[in-house]
C-alpha cells in the first residue's frame, strides 16, 4: 500500500507441503505415519478455526499500525475495521495514501495527486480478513504453525483471486491479531503489525465511504 503499490497488489499463494514418499522397506509404517499426519492436520485446523472464530466475533476494531513493504520501506498510521467488509487505513504524513473498503470495493487513494484506484473486495485477500465469519472448512487453510508465543495461519483461495495468500499471526493465549502479511505473485511481502487496538468501537458511516463521485466510471456504485 505504498503509492500505486496498494495492499491489494501484494498477493500470492503459498503451496501446501507435500507428503514425502516412504521407502518400500518402511511400508509397514505408512498407516501410523498417515494417521499421525491426519491427526496433526485435524488439530491444526481445529486450532485455526477456533482462532478465526474468535477474530470473526470482533465486529469492530481500531488501532495503530506499522507497515513494512517489500523493499524495506516502513510507514505507519491508524486503521479501522468493521465487519463485514469494511476497512480504512489512514497513513501518517508524509504518505498521501488512504485505503478504504466499503464492503463492495477496495479504493486506494493518493490525496496529493487526487487519484483513486478501485478493486473488487471479493477479488482480494482482504475479503478473508474482513469476512463476517472466516470459514476455514473450504480448503482455504494453507498452513498452520503453532509456537509458544505465536500461532501463524496462512490462508488463500486460488479459485477466487489467483495466486494469493494472507498470513495472519495471533497471540496463542488471547487469540488477538498481531500481524498479517500479504504476499504478491512474485513472492514479495507486505506486512502490517497492529497495536493499541480497541474493539467494540462505534463508527460513523462516512469512515468507510468510498468517494465514487470523484472516481471515473463508478456511477453504478454511487448512492
Amino acid at each position: 500500500m505504498n503509492n500505486s503499490d496498494s495492499i491489494v497488489d501484494r498477493i500470492s499463494l503459498t503451496r501446501r507441503h507435500l507428503l514425502g514418499t516412504l521407502a518400500v522397506a518402511a511400508a509397514s509404517a505408512i498407516p501410523i505415519a498417515a494417521y499421525a499426519q491426519a491427526a496433526s492436520a485435524a488439530s491444526n485446523n481445529a486450532t485455526a478455526q477456533a482462532i478465526a472464530d474468535h477474530f470473526s466475533s470482533v465486529g469492530t476494531m481500531q488501532g495503530e499500525f506499522v507497515q513494512f513493504g517489500p523493499r524495506g520501506e516502513q510507514t505507519g498510521g491508524k486503521f479501522y475495521i468493521q465487519r463485514p467488509g469494511k476497512l480504512r487505513f489512514n497513513y501518517d504524513n508524509p504518505s498521501p495514501i488512504r485505503v478504504i473498503a466499503d464492503g463492495k470495493n477496495v479504493a486506494v487513494g493518493n490525496m496529493k495527486l487526487k487519484t483513486w484506484d478501485l478493486y473488487p473486495l471479493s477479488k482480494t485477500p482482504l475479503s478473508l480478513l474482513l469476512a463476517q465469519r472466516i470459514d476455514l472448512s473450504a480448503g482455504s487453510v494453507k498452513s498452520v504453525k503453532q509456537e509458544s508465543d505465536l500461532t501463524t495461519i496462512a490462508l488463500g483461495n486460488n479459485t477466487v483471486f489467483g495466486n494469493s495468500t494472507i498470513t495472519m499471526m495471533f497471540d496463542p493465549k488471547t487469540y488477538d491479531l498481531r500481524q498479517w502479511t500479504i504476499t504478491d505473485n512474485q513472492g514479495k511481502d507486505t506486512s502490517v503489525m497492529v497495536f493499541n487496538v480497541k474493539t467494540g468501537v462505534q463508527f460513523d458511516d462516512k469512515v468507510f465511504r468510498v468517494p465514487y463521485e470523484v472516481i471515473p466510471g463508478t456511477a453504478a456504485y454511487r448512492d
